[in-house]
Parts: C-alpha cells; sequence; structure tokens
C-alpha cells in the first residue's frame, strides 16, 4: 500500500485533531516547562491508577488506599487537569495557560482531594463539618462544575444546576416532586463529604475500571493495532462491492474491541474510509453517516464498551465477564445490519470496487479457508496451551505463563520483522491495490497478545474488570516499551533511536490516556451531583408516580419516553453522564412498573435500553459530535450527515426495545448452545429484514406494501411470542407453596404488599439464581431471605444494594404466586409462516428484477 508523507490529500488532519482534543483530551498545547508539567502531571495520574489497580500495594504493604481515598485523589487529577487542558474560552489561549487558569487548578486539584488528605480527621466526625469542610465543598462544587462547562459544555452544568436548585427549592415544587428541602450544610456535607454524591458510585467506577481500560486502548493505538486492524479490514473487504463502505463497518467494530469513544473512532478511520467511499461513488453525505453510524457502535461492543458500560457492574450488580455476554449478539447484529445496509446502499448505487491482485477462484478459496482453520488452530492451541500450563504447574502457573507469553511475543515479534511495516495509504491516490490478508497479519500478530490477556482475565478468570484491565494494560506497556527496540535488534537497524521512539510512545502514551480520561472523570463526578440529589431529596420514589401519571401505565409508551429523554440529554451531555443520570432517575422506575404491570423486565435489559439510547446521541441532529466529526472529514453538512446517520442507526434503536420484551437476545434464559444458535440465527434475520424495510430495498427496490411486510415479518420473528399470547396465555400460575420446588437458573414469582407510600402493590419479578445449590441459600445470594410459614411465604429481609433491592422487592412482601411456562403452540408455527412471507416477498422482488433487467437489455434494440 502506498506511503502517505503527512496526511491524506483533501484532509484538514491539523482542523480534526483540535476536534477530537476539544471533544476528548483538552484543546490546549503549551510548549515548553508548561507543557512538560501538563504531560508529567498526565503521567503520574496513569502510574497511580496503575499502582492503584495492581496487587503490589498488598505485596509491599505500601500505598493501600480504601475506595473513598482513591476516589479523591482521581478527581484532584481530573480537576488540575482540566484547568491546564481545557481554556476558558473559544478566544483563550491554546498555547500557555493563564495565571488564573493555574490558581484554579491548585484550589481544584486541593478540594477534590480533600476527603484523601483529610481522611482521618473527616471519619472521626461524620456529619460534623467544620468551617474548612464546608469551605471547601463549595468551592469545590463552583469549581467542578466549571470543570464541566470546560470539558463538557453548558448543558451538563445546567442539569447539574436544576438538580442543586431542586434540592433547596424543594417546598415550591409541585405536589408530585414536592420534598422538605435542604440546608447548605447538609447539602455541602452529603454531596462532598461523604460517597453520596460527589464521591459515589459512578466516580468509583472511574475510577477502578474506566481508566485502565480507556488507558489499555490509547496504548493499543499508540503501539499500531488501530492501522492494523484497519488494514485488515481493507485486506478482506475492499474488493467487494461498496468495499470502503465496508471497511469502515469492520474497522469500527475491531477499534470498538479496544476503544469506547465515537469521535476518535470516526477520526481514526474515517480519514481514510471516508475519502475511499466518495472516490468509489458514494455521496459526501452517506460516506460521512456510515462512518459515524458505525463509530458510535464500538460504545456497545465487547469486550471494551464504552465507559458507562462498567457503571453497569455497580448498578446492576452483576460481574462485567456478564454484561459482556449479554451486550453481544446485539452489538453484533448491529455491526452486520449495518454492513446489510451499506451492501444494499452499493448495489442502488452501482458503486465500483476497489482493485485487487488477480487471482484464481481456486486461490482465493484455499487462501481463506487456510485463513479461517489457521485462525481457529491458533485459539485452540492458545487455549489448550493455557489450560495445561495451569493443570501442570498449579500455583506456580502465573508466572510460567509470563514466561510462555513473553517468548510467544518475541517470537511475533522477530516473525514481524521480517516484513516491512505497515505505510498508511492515501485514498485519494489514483491507484489502490489491495493487499493480500495474510500480508497484513503477519505485521501485528503481537497485538493480538493484549487482548487476549484481556478477554481471558475477564471471560475465563472471572477477574474483576480492573484487575483483568490492569494485567492486559501491562502486557501493552510492554510491547509499547519493547517492540521498536525489538524490531530494531531484528532488522539490525539503529538501536539506540529505536530505544528513544519506545520511551517516547510510552510516555505520550501514559500521557494521553490520562488526558482521554479527564472528560470523563469530570462528568462521573458532576454525575454524582445528580445522584446525590436523589437520594437526599427521594426524587427516585416521586419519579415512579410521575412517570406512570405521564404514561398512564403503558409499559410502551414509558419506554418512548425514557428513549426521548435519552436522546434530548444525550445531546449535551457525554454517554457517561447522561447513563448515569437516566439509569438512576428511571431504570427503577420501568423496573418497578414493568413489574406491577405484569411484565418482569430483567434487569441488565433495562440498563442496556438506557445505554444505547445514550449512545444513539451522538449521531442525532442537531449536536451529535459523531456526525460533526465525519461532517468535517467528509466536508459536507453536519446536520444532514447526521439525519443520514440516524437512518442507518434505526437498526440499532430498534434492538432496545427488542431486548426488554424479548430478553432471549441477551442470552437470558438461554442455556445451550442450540438454543443460542437458534435465538441468533432468527435474531439476524429480523434486524436484516428491519434494515431492508428501512433502506426500501430487499432484492430490488421495495414497494410501499412490501416494505410494510417485511418490518411486520421482522415484528413476528423477534416476538413469535406475541403471536402466540394472542392464543393462549404465556404462563400458568403455581400456588407459593411450589415456589421453592420451581427454583431454578431464573424465577418469576408474583408478590403483593404494601409499598413505602402505603399504597398495595402487586409486582410480578423476574431474578437470576447463579449456581445449582439449596434454593434458600440460591435465593439469599441475590439478596433475599424468604420465610416459610406452611404454605405462605413471605419475604422477610433484603440486602441493601443488592440485586433483589435494585429490582423493587421489599421486607414484607407476600410470594403470592409462581409463574411457569405454559403450553403454548410452537413457536416454529409464526417463524415458519414469517420465513414464507419472507420468501414470497423476495419471488415477487426476483421477478420485478428480472422484468427489469430484459427492458434494460431489450430497449436499445428497439
Amino acid at each position: 500500500m502506498s506511503e502517505v508523507k503527512g496526511q491524506p490529500a483533501g484532509v484538514d488532519l491539523e482542523e480534526l485533531e483540535q476536534l477530537v482534543a476539544e471533544a476528548d483530551t483538552g484543546g490546549r498545547h503549551p510548549s515548553g516547562t508548561v507543557a512538560r508539567t501538563l504531560l508529567w502531571v498526565a503521567v503520574a495520574w496513569s502510574l497511580f491508577q496503575l499502582w492503584y489497580a495492581s496487587p503490589l500495594p498488598f505485596v509491599f504493604g505500601f500505598g493501600i488506599l480504601n475506595d473513598t481515598e482513591a476516589r479523591a485523589i482521581h478527581l484532584g487529577f481530573a480537576l488540575f487537569l482540566t484547568f491546564l487542558a481545557y481554556p476558558a474560552l473559544r478566544s483563550s489561549p491554546r498555547d500557555r495557560v493563564p495565571l488564573l487558569d493555574w490558581v484554579l487548578a491548585a484550589v481544584g486539584g486541593f478540594a477534590g482531594s480533600y476527603l484523601f488528605l483529610f481522611y482521618v480527621e473527616l471519619s472521626g466526625r461524620p456529619g460534623q463539618p467544620t468551617t474548612l469542610d464546608l469551605v471547601t465543598g463549595t468551592v469545590g462544587i463552583l469549581l467542578l462544575l466549571e470543570a464541566t462547562r470546560r470539558a463538557l459544555g453548558l448543558p451538563m452544568v445546567v442539569v447539574a444546576c436544576v438538580f442543586i436548585f431542586y434540592t433547596f427549592a424543594g417546598q415550591y415544587m409541585p405536589d408530585v416532586i414536592q420534598h422538605r428541602g435542604a440546608s447548605l450544610n447538609k447539602f455541602l456535607n452529603h454531596q462532598w463529604l461523604t460517597t453520596e454524591g460527589v464521591f459515589g458510585i459512578a466516580l468509583g467506577v472511574s475510577t477502578s475500571f474506566v481508566f485502565l481500560f480507556v488507558l489499555f486502548g490509547t496504548l493499543l493505538e499508540k503501539a499500531g493495532a488501530g492501522n492494523w486492524m484497519m488494514q485488515i479490514s481493507i485486506a478482506l473487504l475492499g474488493h467487494l462491492r461498496g468495499g470502503p463502505a465496508k471497511v469502515a463497518v469492520v474497522s469500527s467494530a475491531l477499534n470498538g474491541v479496544v476503544s469506547g469513544s465515537s469521535v476518535s473512532n470516526v477520526v481514526s478511520g474515517g480519514i481514510f474510509t471516508i475519502p475511499l467511499m466518495k472516490r468509489t461513488g458514494l455521496s459526501g453525505v452517506k460516506a460521512g453517516a456510515i462512518e459515524a453510524s458505525a463509530s458510535i457502535n464500538g460504545q456497545i461492543m465487547p469486550p471494551v464498551m464504552g465507559a458507562a458500560a462498567f457503571l453497569m457492574v455497580e448498578y446492576v450488580g452483576i460481574p462485567y465477564s456478564e454484561i459482556v455476554m449479554h451486550a453481544l449478539l446485539p452489538a453484533v447484529f448491529s455491526y452486520l445490519a449495518l454492513l446489510y445496509m451499506v451492501h444494499l446502499e452499493a448495489i442502488k448505487m452501482d458503486l465500483k470496487t476497489i482493485p485487487q491482485r488477480p487471482t484464481l477462484a481456486r486461490e482465493r478459496m484455499l487462501r481463506m479457508g487456510l485463513g479461517l482453520s489457521g485462525s481457529i488452530l491458533a485459539v485452540c492451541i492458545v487455549y489448550y496451551g493455557i489450560v495445561a500450563i495451569q493443570a501442570v504447574f498449579g500455583g506456580t502457573a502465573p508466572p510460567m505463563l509470563a514466561i510462555a507469553g513473553v517468548a510467544l511475543y518475541v517470537a511475533s515479534v522477530w516473525y514481524s520483522s521480517r516484513y516491512p511495516d505497515l505505510a498508511l495509504d492515501d485514498p485519494n491516490a489514483p491507484i489502490l491495490e489491495l493487499p493480500r490478508a495474510w500480508d497484513v497479519t503477519r505485521t501485528g500478530l503481537d497485538f493480538l497478545i493484549p487482548i487476549a490477556v484481556l478477554l481471558w482475565c475477564l471471560m475465563v478468570e472471572q477477574m474483576s474488570p480492573g484487575l483483568s484491565a490492569f494485567w492486559a494494560t501491562l502486557s501493552i506497556l510492554g510491547i509499547v516499551a519493547t517492540r521498536k527496540p525489538l524490531m530494531a535488534v531484528f532488522r539490525n537497524e539503529n538501536l539506540a533511536a529505536s530505544v528513544r521512539a519506545a520511551w517516547d510512545d510510552l510516555i505520550d502514551g501514559l500521557a494521553l490516556g490520562a488526558r482521554n480520561m479527564i472528560g470523563i472523570g469530570i462528568a462521573t463526578a458532576t454525575a454524582g451531583i445528580v445522584v446525590g440529589t436523589i437520594t437526599l431529596t427521594g426524587l427516585g420514589l416521586m419519579m415512579t408516580e410521575l412517570v406512570e401519571f405521564i404514561s398512564g401505565g403503558n409499559v410502551i409508551l414509558m419506554l418512548i419516553l425514557i428513549a426521548a429523554i435519552s436522546l434530548v440529554l444525550g445531546m449535551g451531555i457525554p454517554t457517561t453522564a447522561n447513563y448515569i443520570l437516566v439509569a438512576t432517575l428511571m431504570a427503577p422506575v420501568v423496573v418497578d412498573l414493568g413489574a406491577q404491570a405484569g411484565l418482569p423486565i430483567p434487569l441488565i435489559a433495562v440498563h442496556l435500553f438506557v445505554f444505547y439510547f445514550g449512545i444513539m446521541a451522538d449521531i442525532t441532529p442537531p449536536v451529535g459530535l459523531a456526525a460533526f466529526a465525519a461532517a468535517a472529514i467528509s466536508k459536507e453538512d453536519p446536520i444532514a450527515t447526521g439525519f443520514q446517520g440516524a437512518l442507518y442507526s434505526l437498526r440499532t434503536a430498534i434492538l432496545p426495545f427488542v431486548f426488554i420484551f424479548n430478553p432471549a437476545i441477551l442470552l437470558i434464559g438461554v442455556d445451550t448452545w442450540p438454543q443460542t444458535i437458534w435465538v441468533a440465527t432468527v435474531s439476524l434475520i429480523a434486524i436484516l429484514l428491519f434494515s431492508a424495510a428501512t433502506m426500501n430495498w430487499f432484492v430490488t427496490k421495495s414497494r410501499l406494501w412490501e416494505s410494510a411486510a417485511l418490518l411486520l415479518i421482522c415484528f413476528t420473528l423477534f416476538r413469535p411470542d406475541w403471536w402466540l399470547n394472542q392464543v393462549s396465555p404465556p404462563y400458568e400460575e403455581l400456588p407459593a407453596s411450589e415456589f421453592l420446588s420451581a427454583v431454578d437458573g431464573r424465577i418469576n414469582f408474583v408478590v403483593e404488599g404494601v409499598d413505602l407510600m402505603g399504597e398495595d402493590v402487586r409486582k410480578t419479578v423476574n431474578v437470576p439464581l447463579g449456581e445449582p445449590g439449596e434454593p434458600l441459600e440460591r435465593l439469599r445470594g441475590i439478596g433475599l431471605t424468604i420465610t416459610q410459614a406452611g404454605d405462605a411465604l413471605m419475604i422477610s429481609n433484603v440486602d441493601f444494594g443488592s440485586y433483589a433491592k435494585r429490582i423493587g422487592l421489599d421486607v414484607g412482601y407476600d410470594v403470592v404466586a409462581v409463574l411457569r411456562k405454559a403450553d403454548q403452540p410452537s413457536s416454529l408455527i409464526p417463524i415458519g409462516l414469517a420465513l414464507a412471507a419472507t420468501a414470497g416477498v423476495a419471488g415477487l422482488q426476483f421477478a420485478r428484477a428480472r422484468k427489469q433487467a430484459d427492458r434494460k437489455e431489450t430497449g436499445p434494440a428497439r
């Protein structure tokens, strides 16, 4: 592939870098001593986070911090760097730091780390703040709001201020959300001096998990993995019709494996894919929309999802590995559906392909077979090799695995060193020849090692997200520090220069990772003000009544309302803060009202619903940052790009509604491989047909009734049970006496009781029960204690913060019935009819397309 000196023609790389900086890392780039200060403070933050996540403090008995102290240091770094990296105004200097910002940075750093600096004193007088405590809290909140304005924009500040105002003016609010208000002392103590507000769960997740995952992705990009993944996509898909657009989709999916930033995904891939798409016939608006639509989905792609996904660990109360499992199918289906939409666009517009080296079909099939079989073989060797080492060496397996990993890494780099480094393509060059996939893959096999470490720790060893990210980050740190020197040794090049370059990359990667975290750290802290207000005022309970009143108790209307709230909030605040706000306020409401309506909605489904629509805001006009970034590359109208991207993203927007009513797509209640394959196949067909309907093109251009038919077929494939429920009830109620005998992997049951407002309630709930065991013990595993008195069952205890508490169960509720799946007609009946109807529509369109082709052929002869 041709080498580019500088930047692709026609693309203002400096403007794009500034756009990413303003959104992610701060737009200020000073020089001299100030630049070095900014650099080394950022590096210190990364090193602190690595230390905190590692086992080293416990090994050496030094630097052991509790959660509160670590959160305070985390926020102190974030505030300090915000005032140095983010200018106050558009007119503020970008090449130096004004004196006022130095003062604000120092005061902000002190206020943020106050709980660490005075932890012993504060723990000795809980609820009795001194004058210094109150002054620090006041200054801290004001500086946090200013930091939020700089890093995230005014909308997030407005949201926080509305909740602060509500705290003090509660007695003047309408009856439905009225409370007695709070004093300034109580407000400051709650928000700044405890872990109920700013230093709450959201900031804790940012401290424990999110930072290292962001650092991991940054270092992987610094090592060159981003370019490697994109060029693999080009090699695999570039020769297909609409190939560059398909490259954009696949490269964004691969980048999404390690990155959770929409804007940086757009820019890193879009500077090459968007000009390529335009060159092969796509309009600039559609090219930018495809890249933006693909890039926002990077946040839903496991294993490294957007920062909000890590918050689910705390809000839902399940391991991150389970969240990855639940999120996998919808994320993959969303990308496959976009690939299909791109393919339909290519057919509609008769797009050109990118030239490739001429090869025989037999050779291509042989290469594909070898590639697939070799990949499967490599995965099996790695997996069973690790298992064998663990079995043979037992407790000493970790150091042996480390030695084996280092040997594999050195061997991979040696093999890669035999071939030239990948060069960046100029998408505007007159000739572009596609490389072979293996020619690209062999230049970066070592990039797979840290990803494998992350997946193994998360999914197989079931380590915590923080510890998994630590080991994965440690492995990529080693690659960044040694890859260039090793390459120099193997190629007999200048070793000293390579060591210096590797050192520069390492320091720059640590600094850039920290600067990428500034906005997330500030967002989670500011969102803590909202969470603190809810816990201080009891707003959460009031919201249930308010939403029930607005929606009339209708679950569909309630979900549409929440989707709209997520989109509107997301237009002005980042995904992480959006998720915290909506999940804190609305997720309990959905679970509670759904339960009262007799619909047991799994908690993870509600939180993924909120998460998806928060991400959609990144592309929704008029303030979709991903669309603006793509439009800056394509030189097109950002609003038009946003609307086109929103059209492409409808296939993502439909999925949250699907997994609320059909949780099987989240692999909930799916226990065997045949079931998994069946659910995946039917759901994939459904989302592809939905994509065809929204594109108004299936085999050929669809008529209106054909698109409507495809939508009805899609609904049937996603919800075959809806049709069955019209003729037969889905569940049969068993008496409460059969509750314990019905305890299995998941259980649906009905409770009745009196809520905190003194009203009678009846709820249908769905709970997961984990590993097999004694029924009462399994229930206690989710924080639920059931007491049996004859045939009557009553909830005698619900652990605070447990899964049972999160889904709205409370002490004193009676278990009145157990729901067992009723015998219904087979779901194959509606699915079979839907597939037959699909074949009918396809047959009609095939016949019409053939007639159109015949007319084109005979037309000129006449």
